[in-house]
């Protein structure tokens, strides 16, 4: 029974993981169509926000929620310029966008090396997540108990920020009709930039809580980028239920395969039943209802 309750929170560890990677990206990608290949190395900056607050700060619980809000703020500064600058005029060019996002991720990944080195380096958590707590005989790390609570709490104010606000409902207005959401007064371009930069916060808010289970290093991001993809298109483009069934489904499919085979061999095999998955049905676990004539 402790094997078991074991490998099902390793899954359900893996998940909640794999769904902070890809909250940011159902919003950037699942429901902008920009292919933000930068995505990962946004997280990457929130990582080393983490570090950098940690190194002036005692590795308390209030570091932590500092570094929270820092990294999610910095990710979003970094997304904010990211549309200003060049995805504002690609919207309707997604292979483009991913060409130059993919640039930007290098660019990203040399300034950091050239900033903190090319060595990983380490974010002491808080004295409060050093440890386990025993569920049933199995021992569960604290850290990770920790990023699952983040992950449902981000999840949810996701949810309620899209259904109960102002922004939410602009958001939901272009993606559902852009013409018009426009002509009824909604500035679309203003409405992009805020998706775009809670996008990349969320981005930066996961950098973070890697720092948690793992080093810090200039290329951490590109650990997560593929298997966040994956969890938008399988979940459903623009689907954020979908992004959590997904996440936690191919938490624990990992979890359990791993556990009779090796973490590569389980690596290809959750990948063929991805292929096998989309090949039955391609649009994903939910699809997107629009009004969009186009």
């Amino acid at each position: 029974m402790d094997t078991l309750i074991g490998q099902l929170f390793i899954g359900l560890s893996l998940g909640s993981i794999l769904l902070l990677a890809a909250l940011g990206l159902s919003l950037t990608f699942g429901q902008m169509g920009v292919i933000n290949m930068a995505h990962g190395e946004i997280m990457m900056a929130g990582a080393y926000t983490a570090y950098v607050i940690s190194s002036g700060m005692s590795s308390t619980g209030l570091s932590l929620f500092v570094s929270l809000l820092a990294g999610a703020a910095v990710g979003a500064l970094i997304g904010g310029l990211l549309e200003i600058l060049l995805i504002r005029r690609m919207y309707d060019r997604p292979l483009d966008t991913l060409l130059v996002t993919f640039g930007v991720g290098l660019v990203m990944q040399q300034l950091a090396r050239q900033i903190f080195g090319a060595p990983a380096v380490s974010t002491p958590p808080p004295s409060w997540l050093i440890g386990e707590i025993s569920v049933l005989g199995a021992a569960i790390p604290k850290a990770r108990l920790f990023i699952l609570a983040l992950a449902i709490v981000a999840v949810i104010a996701v949810i309620a920020a899209m259904q109960t606000t102002p922004l939410g409902r602009r958001i939901r207005a272009v993606i559902d009709n852009r013409q018009l959401a426009q002509t009824s007064g909604i500035s679309s371009r203003r409405t992009d930039l805020s998706t775009f930069m809670i996008g990349s916060g969320l981005a930066g808010l996961a950098g973070v809580a890697l720092t948690l289970i793992g080093p810090t290093s200039s290329t951490m991001g590109q650990s997560y980028i593929v298997d966040a993809f994956l969890v938008v298109v399988i979940g459903g483009l623009g689907q954020i239920k979908g992004a959590v069934v997904a996440a936690f489904a191919l938490g624990l499919l990992n979890s359990f395969i791993e556990f009779g085979t090796t973490a590569s061999t389980a690596k290809v095999l959750v990948f063929l039943v991805v292929i096998a998955f989309l090949q039955a049905r391609p649009q994903g676990l939910f699809t997107v209802k629009t009004r969009s004539l186009a």
